[in-house]
């Protein structure tokens, strides 16, 4: 009120009703009217909502949200990546928060280590989500599989190691399709994608670990 409404009365007092009442005092007056004849007064700020948008979140952040969330709070956390194609700028929106289960996302304030579902003897979590070399040893793809960049017809053949061979160099798959799309920065797993299924390698995983946790649930 001090900060933005009074000021702007201030501003252009002529527009409003003369009287001895300050900018701040009228800024009020005005605030509890129109709350009145909008019946706000009883049921005022009882369902607000919070959105959060950044590029990305520190753990602690995405803890406090995902127990605000678990507690009837309605607050949503977007990560927000701009990519530069020619003289166009798209924006890639993911929305981290809600999801259906929280678990994963709390974490030990006092503990600085990563907190991470289960599969096998190794521990995942959807903040630090598992690369290709897990998804190998996972069989969820397999070496000599044609990886293609999402909307492109460039190709790679996955090798062993989680690199792709392209025209005949071994290159990572994200410095692969920095080359292809000219960006300085790429979501790999969104962008490469398995052309066997016409999965992204990010859909893939999720239903994954999707089907191992309810397995898990299950068990």
């Amino acid at each position: 009120m001090k900060k933005v409404y009074a000021p702007y009365i201030e501003k252009y007092r002529s527009e409003f009703e003369p009287g001895e009442l300050t900018s701040f005092e009228l800024g009020i007056r005005k605030l509890n009217e129109f709350l009145r004849v909008n019946d706000a007064q009883k049921n005022f700020n009882e369902k607000q909502r919070i959105i959060l948008v950044a590029s990305d979140f520190d753990e602690q952040t995405l803890s406090a949200v995902a127990w605000l969330n678990s507690n009837n709070v309605d607050m949503s956390c977007y990560r927000l990546t701009p990519y530069k194609l020619n003289e166009d700028i798209f924006f890639y929106v993911e929305k981290l928060l809600p999801v259906t289960n929280y678990d994963d996302y709390y974490v030990n304030l006092m503990d600085k280590s990563a907190v991470t579902t289960v599969t096998g003897d190794k521990k995942i979590t959807r903040r630090s989500l598992p690369k290709i070399d897990l998804m190998l040893e996972w069989g969820v793809v397999k070496e000599g599989d044609i990886i293609v960049a999402k909307g492109r017809e460039d190709e790679g053949r996955l090798l062993s190691n989680g690199n792709v061979m392209v025209n005949g160099e071994e290159k990572s798959m994200q410095a692969w399709l920095k080359e292809v799309y000219g960006w300085s920065s790429v979501q790999t797993y969104v962008f490469a994608v398995h052309k066997e299924t016409g999965k992204t390698l990010s859909q893939i995983r999720e239903e994954y670990m999707a089907q191992k946790e309810t397995e898990n649930t299950e068990i």
